[in-house]
């Protein structure tokens, strides 16, 4: 009942992103169900079903990133203290996130169901005349477990990314070097073993010289002169670790490294855009539907191009934060190019999806030299959901990346920092961002569009 509570008692804003999880779940199960009535309608033509339901996994990915990025955002499912005292641990918070994530997709799938049920006239008769009947298979019947079976995959995949992706982790650090032994005899995990008077100063021989004074007192004997100067000389060094330790936690962190992923993101989508390059040099033309291994190079080289988008736009974004700190910089760079540096992985994998998107939409666009092309409703369906799931997901990240530096926000009010100053630099990132991605944008683009168009 808790777990239930925790769930239902969300904010207006938590229920809307999980009631867009829906929509974009059922907007994918219809296409998954478009495709398999196409396969029904033409049975004689296996290649252009199977290229159907491969173009489907497009929207798929995007909705799953989506309900992943929805789930990571969830406050009713995050950890907080308390909560493992009345069994709900971060085990039982991430089977409840996956369920909830489950929930969303399957309430989709079902609406997807219906709409597609109803278009066909199995519930009520055929709707708008029967436009719907040629592309939906309406005189076959429906194969309910293979119409089942496809539904049941965006909900699947979705709470599985969910559960892995916000599985519990070890807080502790993970293990240095192997054991070895000191000069002492003593074991640790440290390659660099203290001195032979360094253990122990820090427990029980913190004290010890103020033990053996006091034994001394009480010795009729009285303690030896090799014994006070060793105690003696005791004090002042254990002193000066203690100064040691403190100024190493007063010390401020090192900064963050780049991500790693930037030269193979630039490889990827290099391989990209020879696959496309390939794909165009061997096809007379932008009809792909009627050459299904051309249009699986073309799928190939973008799936590709995308991925290296994801892998290279982190780094992007770390150097436009290092961009946005050079050459003296102010108050206002120097918070704007440490907001981007630090929030470089949670803002630049969807962001460079986004490019993947933008880049792929204009590239397309620009196959065609005539009059506007038309597009029929599942393409305009399938392009609506890929392009809500990816600027969803990039809004999203910016909502968990807000929540993360709410604590660095508050400090700064405190401080005395003006609210125009933080708004400055969120705009300053944003322009950054923008002047990076923009012209890498149309870049990947044109190149994309240039074996193709010829």
């Amino acid at each position: 009942m808790l777990a239930l509570r925790l769930t239902r008692a969300a904010r207006p804003a938590v229920q809307l992103r999980r009631l867009l999880v829906a929509a974009a779940s059922g907007g994918t199960g219809f296409l998954l169900l478009g495709a398999l009535g196409y396969a029904l309608g033409h049975p004689g033509t296996p290649g252009g079903a199977v290229l159907r339901l491969a173009w489907c996994a497009v929207p798929l990915a995007a909705t799953v990133y989506f309900a992943l990025a929805v789930a990571r955002t969830d406050p009713g499912t995050s950890p907080r203290p308390g909560l493992s005292a009345v069994g709900l641990g971060p085990g039982r918070l991430m089977a409840i996130s996956a369920l909830t994530t489950a929930l969303s997709c399957a309430l989709g799938s079902m609406l997807a169901l219906l709409v597609f049920l109803h278009l066909r006239g199995d519930l009520t008769g055929m709707p708008f005349d029967g436009a719907a009947a040629q592309f939906l298979a309406a005189d076959q019947p429906l194969p309910v477990p293979a119409a089942l079976t496809l539904l049941a995959l965006v909900p699947a995949f979705a709470s599985t990314t969910v559960a892995v992706a916000l599985r519990p982790r070890d807080p502790r650090p993970p293990a240095g070097t192997a054991r070895t032994s000191g000069r002492t005899g003593s074991h640790g995990r440290s390659a660099a073993q203290g001195t032979s008077g360094a253990y122990g100063r820090f427990g029980a021989r913190l004290h010890a010289p103020a033990r053996k004074k006091a034994a001394a007192a009480q010795s009729p004997a009285g303690p030896t002169a090799p014994e006070v100067a060793v105690a003696e000389a005791a004090v002042p060094e254990a002193q000066e670790r203690d100064t040691d330790g403190a100024a190493t936690l007063m010390s401020p962190p090192p900064p963050r490294e780049a991500p790693a992923g930037l030269p193979w993101g630039i490889t990827v989508i290099v391989a990209g855009l020879a696959a496309q390059a390939y794909a165009g040099s061997s096809t007379p033309g932008p009809a792909l539907t009627d050459l299904p291994v051309e249009a699986f190079t073309v799928l190939t080289g973008w799936i590709l191009t995308a991925l290296g988008l994801v892998l290279a736009s982190p780094g992007l974004t770390h150097l436009c934060g290092r961009l946005l700190q050079s050459v003296r910089p102010g108050a206002l760079r120097l918070l704007a190019g440490r907001g981007l540096m630090a929030e470089a992985t949670r803002i630049g994998r969807p962001l460079g999806v986004v490019c993947a998107v933008a880049s792929a939409a204009y590239s397309l666009t620009a196959l065609y030299h005539g009059p506007a092309p038309t597009f029929g409703p599942l393409t305009t369906l399938g392009a609506l959901v890929v392009t809500g799931c990816t600027v969803a997901t990039l809004l999203t990240a910016a909502v968990e990346a807000r929540q993360c530096r709410a604590d660095t926000t508050a400090a700064l009010l405190r401080l005395g920092a003006p609210a125009t100053t933080l708004r400055s630099a969120a705009a300053l990132r944003a322009a950054a961002l923008l002047a990076v991605f923009g012209p890498l944008i149309l870049v990947i683009a044109n190149l994309a569009a240039l074996p193709m168009a010829h």
